[in-house]
């Protein structure tokens, strides 16, 4: 068990998948401006080079895990132009406002949403080209069976793409991304979301979280290879890619 799987959004209570989907429910309105403030839009191009690094395989059937409210889906199917990409979440507060957007950006005949159990997925084996995960894998019960999971839905050949925060390793990004992990971030995301738990679990799960050379490992552990990662902005931000 990885440390961040002990860490639940509310403490006490039920099961972690269930308190995540309910801490997700309760903050989906405002996901997406929380989002983009407190990463000063950043989270953007974050998205848009884990999307560039599978513009050479030229993916036509994707899934997206935990796609929440659609950003990186919306953006990948602009960026790759798949044939289909299903997003697949345990919160339908977040994939309805994603439906919203999906129609808004008239690629309601390319995405779709479906829930699912990321631990426990519905689709067939060697069903995809492609699968991504965008600021997601951090909060599953149980991140070797996700990661099984995702390898399992793969085609033999497919590639995965993992866009995930994590904590500056240097000096003085590890000390200034402390602080603000610590200050601003939980104080700005109770005022805006009126969760007062929920972004201090981000900075926990963020803390706890396997990264580098660690994640290189827990990956090949979970069937994929040719595992490499490319930390972005002083470390605030790490990009996997891997192969079935």
């Amino acid at each position: 068990m990885y440390k961040q799987e002990t860490i639940k959004p509310y403490e006490e209570g039920e099961e972690k998948a269930k308190q995540v989907e309910e801490m997700f429910d309760n903050i989906a309105p405002n996901y997406d401006t929380l989002n983009h403030r407190l990463s000063w839009d950043i989270d953007k191009g974050w998205r848009r080079k884990a999307i560039a690094q599978l513009m050479a395989f030229k993916p036509k059937k994707m899934l997206d895990i935990a796609t929440g409210t659609g950003d990186f889906a919306i953006l990948a199917a602009q960026m790759l132009s798949p044939e289909e990409l299903i997003g697949a979440d345990i919160s339908e507060g977040m994939m309805e406002i994603g439906r919203k957007k999906v129609k808004q950006a008239s690629l309601d005949n390319i995405i779709s949403f479906k829930k699912e159990d990321c631990l426990n997925l519905t689709f067939a084996d060697n069903t995809f080209d492609a699968v991504t995960a965008a600021f997601g894998i951090r909060n599953f019960q149980d991140l070797d069976k996700g990661l099984s999971e995702m390898c399992r839905v793969l085609k033999p050949g497919g590639h995965l793409s993992i866009v995930e925060l994590t904590q500056p390793v240097s000096f003085p990004m590890k000390q200034l991304f402390w602080i603000y992990s610590h200050t601003f971030l939980p104080l700005y995301g109770k005022f805006i979301s009126k969760d007062k738990s929920a972004y201090r679990y981000l900075t926990a799960t963020i803390e706890a979280f396997p990264q580098g050379e660690t994640m290189m490992e827990i990956l090949k552990k979970a069937g994929f290879s040719n595992a490499q990662f490319r930390r972005l902005t002083f470390g605030i931000c790490t990009l996997y890619l891997a192969s079935k």
